[in-house]
């Protein structure tokens, strides 16, 4: 047990953390050029959060949240989500204060308690975005087309954008009764999750994973024939942003997305290269959470996304991540005052820019130079006793083991030529 990682958790290795690296580093500037800045929170909050948040009624506060009493007795969880966070530190530091809109981006570990899957981890990483201050749709547009934006740099193609609008809490009452109404013969049929559902939040019984429940929802009214005249002006103005833009989008009206926040538009990004779980990024608007949280009533919208679900995608589709590149320049050493040289020449390469190496298994000259193979070296640097006599050393460009000898005093400025 002691060697083995925790059920639904991964190790990210050295021979795979280019990939996350790469994948972070694009996103980080898609937000850059959207001007979206990093906020980072902390890894757990008040359990309070989430439920007042994301909803006492959705599968993640009912069932995934890890949580916990500290010594003080206080109740902890670390975090299932990324945007209540974000709000949190929104409210608790008054950044509402600030010119608005408030555009910020977070890269976080997640935490639920769910069966591990392909592309669905106990530990999970997302990337995120939100927009606070503004409830003009063009908000939404930007939001989508960031995730648009990113995905596309990625080179992942064959992505279907789905939006609905799931309404404001006046339409959505009456949807919620209706809904009510429609499973009200079938509600003995109902898993125990779904009939505690029926009364206080029908509309999570629609994202129920059960396939009895989704069965018995087959042709349930939808929420898009409910929507108040705000909300259907809302919808519109959302299509026609994304039509200027240029953003394809399939309406799908059973989007209901799992947390309870959520307000009128509700986006996800959809792959058919990692099966059922398909959902590669989802957000959209929460116009009542700020509120709900203890700030005051200021609209938000943004979206998050999985970074090991991405590369999922990625692998699926056969997009190759490019590799960093290897070693400068490996200094290989023969004799004791030729390796005391080494160790000062490696410190000023590294002070110059390059990545050096050197030896320190003690290997003869031979293996020396394996390593600097495996080591993908560009240039190796042979010095021996005899060669600093001379005040000259041997430089090897491992890709034609064409080699040459170069004063002491030369070295750096011939390696940077």
């Amino acid at each position: 047990m002691l060697t083995n990682a925790p059920k639904g958790t991964k190790d990210i290795l050295p021979s795979q953390i280019y990939k996350w690296h790469y994948v972070e580093d694009m996103f980080k500037k898609i937000c850059e050029k959207y001007g979206f800045k990093e906020l980072r929170t902390p890894v757990f909050e008040h359990t309070e959060l989430f439920a007042r948040g994301v909803g006492d009624t959705t599968d993640i506060v009912e069932k995934q949240m890890y949580t916990f009493d500290d010594y003080a007795g206080r109740s902890l969880t670390l975090k299932p989500e990324g945007t209540s966070p974000v709000v949190r530190s929104f409210v608790e530091h008054k950044l509402y204060a600030d010119v608005q809109p408030s555009k910020y981006f977070y890269i976080i570990p997640c935490f639920r308690y769910e069966k591990p899957q392909s592309g669905r981890l106990r530990e999970f990483h997302q990337l995120g975005i939100e927009i606070f201050g503004t409830d003009n749709t063009m908000a939404d547009a930007e939001v989508i087309g960031a995730a648009s934006d990113f995905l596309e740099s990625l080179g992942i193609e064959g992505l279907e954008l789905r939006i609905n609008s799931i309404g404001c809490p006046k339409c959505r009452e009456n949807y919620r009764n209706a809904l009510r109404e429609f499973l009200k013969e079938k509600y003995e049929s109902l898993c125990d999750t779904c009939k505690g559902r029926y009364d206080r939040n029908p509309m999570r019984i629609l994202d129920c994973k059960s396939s009895v429940c989704q069965d018995l929802i087959k042709g349930a009214p939808v929420m898009l024939d409910y929507l108040c005249e705000e909300c259907q002006a809302a919808f519109s103005d959302v299509k026609k942003n994304l039509d200027s833009m240029s953003i394809s989008y399939i309406v799908d009206a059973g989007i209901v997305r799992g947390l309870d926040y959520y307000t009128k538009t509700a986006f996800e990004f959809v792959s058919n290269k990692i099966g059922a779980q398909g959902t590669v990024c989802g957000g959209g608007r929460y116009d009542h959470l700020i509120e709900q949280i203890g700030g005051p009533p200021i609209p938000g919208v943004g979206f998050g996304l999985g970074i090991e679900r991405l590369l999922l995608v990625l692998e699926s589709s056969g997009i190759e991540i490019p590799k960093p590149d290897g070693v400068d320049v490996f200094v290989a050493v023969m004799g004791e005052k030729a390796k005391f040289f080494g160790l000062k020449l490696m410190r000023d390469l590294r002070k110059s820019g390059f990545k050096a190496e050197m030896d320190i298994m003690g290997r003869n000259i031979k293996g020396q130079f394996k390593y600097a193979d495996r080591l993908n070296a560009k240039y190796t640097l042979v010095i021996g006793d005899n060669e600093l006599n001379e005040g000259v050393v041997s430089i090897k460009t491992m890709a034609t083991s064409e080699q040459k000898q170069v004063a002491l005093d030369k070295i750096i400025e011939e390696i940077t030529k």
